[in-house]
């Protein structure tokens, strides 16, 4: 995998409070559940946002992997400004192979990062690798079901998605399309690609991996996000949702 986001980690960090950030935050961590006493490999961990709160809600032992050494740098740097006792890793998730047996392997937005089908299925290998039996993967995922017309309605939710080049009328995505996501933080712009696979696709990878569950979640509002937007204010994105939370088990 290609390292994309090291040039940009002081503004993808800022990115971490646009609005949709609320629902993304709840739905993920609800889904995940209690964590109290468990052990947790946080994969494409960035700097380390949800791997600090995975320790915070009393994880046993959490590691952090991501292939961006400024990211990991990030990750550290907070660690010894406030230690928790976390571990981390600069590595490619795709080669990472067994570091571990873990009770949750989670992950933000790193399966639609894999732009070919041969390096999604070595990543759920590697999250299959990594698990004790019975334990779970949760992944805050690109909701690969979002019609590409509607990607416009959920800009001013601060997740902005785009083509290259629109779609003919009568035709659908194909796998491995580019998707760029664009957002702007205090005036100051930047993006990267995401890669469209079909919820087929993603599902034969990660049953091919060995999960024999696996379940698909639409965002949920949050108290947070009504009281600060209100209810209304999300009807689009809870109807043409850009993310979606998968979990799975063996």
């Amino acid at each position: 995998m290609i390292d994309s986001y090291s040039s940009i980690v002081e503004l993808y960090q800022k990115s971490k409070h646009l609005p949709y950030r609320l629902l993304e935050q709840h739905t993920y961590l609800s889904v995940i559940g209690d964590v109290a006493n468990k052990a947790v490999l946080d994969l494409g961990c960035g700097s380390g946002f949800y791997t600090r709160q995975f320790k915070q809600r009393g994880a046993a032992h959490v590691v952090g992997v991501d292939l961006a050494p400024k990211m990991i740098e990030a990750a550290r740097t907070e660690e010894a400004r406030a230690p928790l006792g976390l571990t981390y890793m600069v590595e490619d998730v795709a080669a990472l192979g067994n570091v571990g047996d873990f009770d949750l392997v989670v992950s933000s937005y790193l399966l639609n990062c894999l732009p070919t089908q041969a390096l999604l299925r070595k990543a759920c290998q590697t999250i299959f690798a990594n698990l004790k039996p019975g334990g779970r993967f949760v992944t805050v995922n690109d909701n690969v079901q979002q019609a590409p017309e509607t990607y416009a309605l959920c800009e001013r939710y601060g997740c902005m998605k785009s083509l290259a080049h629109p779609l003919e009328p009568g035709t659908s995505l194909e796998e491995g399309t580019p998707i760029l996501l664009s957002f702007s933080i205090e005036g100051q712009p930047f993006s990267f690609n995401n890669y469209y696979f079909s919820r087929t696709t993603y599902e034969a990878a990660l049953q091919n991996a060995g999960f024999k569950s696996i379940q698909w979640h639409q965002p949920m509002l949050s108290p947070e996000a009504i009281q600060q937007f209100g209810r209304d204010f999300w009807n689009d994105f809870l109807e043409h949702s850009p993310i979606t939370v998968i979990e799975c088990s063996g």
